[in-house]
């Protein structure tokens, strides 16, 4: 496999996203169904254990009596033995760019067909988390990260507005941008813009303009929150995105468990 844990969805912490509670399926037939569309459709899985450590996996098979699943193990033999020691391993993958996640435990291993795997009963909940619904990670400051929008200013019939980004998912983004620059219609669609991430080149997007609201700052001073959603993504871009994501929470679990 040429791709790396990376290009796979970021985890999201269910135990403190009450939003997503009613997207997890609970039901045995549901889970076994999920389950085989993923080994069928040969979704690519990232496999997140212990501090901030990931691997790409794959699920190859269910056994008939469908209470265990098979997956590929790493080939890398000390990634390989920190999974089986870990607590559990959090599985996070898309199909049809609807997030799918579960946690797998009890984790055992076994060889099949002369390469190494890994046995873990069948999850008793699956995530299946909806593109519209998709979590959105809030940007830190620090990050510093923008967007380049192109479009009808106020006094002039064209400006070029750089945005700061608040929060960012595979489905759109958020910006805050100062008032009485630009105009934004909801439902417009904005052209040659341009998303930029720390450390990963610009991305040439397109984006329709969903909600507009006003916030005020402790400063007094006034600006809009411009919510707005990806028009045709690239494949390529999706990615990039889902890179940054992924990266920017690990930060973040990796800081919080520090702090413990």
């Amino acid at each position: 496999m040429t791709m790396n844990a990376e290009n796979t969805p970021a985890p999201i912490d269910t135990d403190r996203d009450d939003t997503v509670a009613k997207f997890v399926l609970s039901g045995r037939r549901q889970i076994r169904q999920l389950l085989q569309e993923l080994i069928d459709r040969h979704a690519l899985i990232g496999g997140h254990f212990g501090s901030g450590g990931s691997f790409l996996t794959a699920l190859l098979e269910l056994s008939d009596d469908e209470e265990t699943i098979t997956l590929d193990a790493s080939p890398d033999p000390e990634t390989h033995r920190r999974v089986l020691s870990a607590s559990k391993l959090l599985c996070v993958t898309q199909l049809d760019r609807i997030r799918i996640q579960f946690a797998l435990h009890d984790l055992d291993e076994g060889r099949q067909d002369g390469r190494n795997v890994l046995y873990a009963p069948v999850p008793t909940e699956m995530l299946r988390l909806q593109r519209r619904d998709a979590f959105r990670l809030p940007v830190p400051l620090s990050h510093a990260a923008t967007c380049l929008i192109r479009t009808k200013g106020v006094a002039e019939p064209k400006v070029e507005v750089v945005g700061r980004l608040l929060d960012v998912s595979v489905g759109g983004i958020a910006l805050q941008v100062p008032p009485d620059i630009a105009e934004f219609v909801i439902g417009s669609r904005l052209e040659d813009c341009q998303l930029r991430l720390p450390n990963i080149d610009p991305i040439p997007l397109q984006l329709r303009v969903c909600n507009i609201s006003r916030q005020e700052q402790r400063s007094g001073a006034l600006m809009l929150r411009i919510g707005m959603s990806f028009a045709d993504l690239p494949r390529s871009a999706e990615n990039a995105i889902q890179r940054y994501i992924f990266n920017t929470e690990r930060e973040r679990n990796a800081r919080e468990r520090g702090g413990l």
